[in-house]
């Protein structure tokens, strides 16, 4: 079995702050972690193949630096790992994203049987790159995965709901977005960080990959972001004194005034 796991390195969020004067994010200094909903992905792929064998394969599409999310992953179990990096693919939006990764599944040689996203990105939160590529690639797409079991013809996909869950058989190829409660990703093996560091990882850039120019980077995305502020806080608060019970009965009034209760 062929599996093929997209990932993205992003910015801790809990160290981003927003730049006041430019109301861009302020990423300097800011370490850079792979998407925590990519890792049950990863993990989702590593345990179908200590059931099933086969080979995991990790891309990722960023700049350069993405390249430590990759050898993380590949100290994690994964097998191989391709990074989709060049400058004609920066300011990419989640549609010109989809379209650059769907061009490198296409140019893996191994046919492709399984294609795992993470649920959603910590620093987007849009949940469209999975569902995107999909469609690129011409393949069935079940979203929000909880388990993913092999079949004969193909896979049964158990699916968080808002009210349970719902089963569905899906023939491969297939793609997956997985949430955060599949699993718990594994500890990676000394033997296998130290082979992670040694690993060749081969860059698919413009000339690989022979895109249509009008569908990538900034210039190919239809949607731009202009402005990222923090929504200013307004707090109305009001300071109650007295004897508790008192002040319990003031606050009962206040909030029935104010249609809270």
């Amino acid at each position: 079995m062929n599996i093929v796991v997209c990932i993205k390195q992003v910015p801790d969020s809990d160290k981003v702050t927003i730049d006041r004067e430019t109301n861009r994010l302020n990423r300097a200094g800011v370490p850079s972690i792979i998407n925590p909903f990519d890792e049950n992905a990863l993990e989702m792929a590593l345990r179908l193949k200590d059931l099933h064998g086969g080979k995991v394969t990790v891309l990722s599409m960023g700049p350069p630096q993405a390249e430590e999310a990759l050898r993380t992953a590949l100290s994690l179990g994964a097998d191989e790992a391709i990074l989709v990096s060049d400058r004609k693919f920066g300011g990419a939006d989640t549609w010109a994203t989809s379209y650059t990764l769907t061009l490198a599944l296409k140019k893996i040689e191994e046919p492709i049987d399984l294609i795992l996203f993470g649920k959603q990105a910590i620093d987007g939160d849009t949940a469209q790159v999975g569902p995107g590529v999909a469609h690129f690639y011409g393949v069935p797409m079940i979203t929000y995965a909880k388990s993913c079991e092999v079949i004969d013809s193909g896979f049964k996909i158990q699916q968080v709901t808002d009210h349970g869950y719902n089963v569905w058989e899906v023939e491969k190829p297939a793609a997956l977005t997985v949430v955060k409660e599949a699993n718990e990703l594994r500890m990676p093996s000394l033997k296998k960080k130290l082979a992670a560091k040694k690993a060749v990882i081969p860059t698919w850039g413009y000339e690989d990959l022979n895109p249509e120019d009008e569908k990538i980077g900034l210039s190919g995305s239809p949607t731009k972001v202009h402005k990222v502020f923090a929504p200013p806080v307004k707090l109305n608060k009001e300071i109650l004194s007295g004897e508790p019970a008192e002040m319990v009965k003031e606050l009962i009034y206040k909030l029935r005034e104010k249609k809270v209760i």
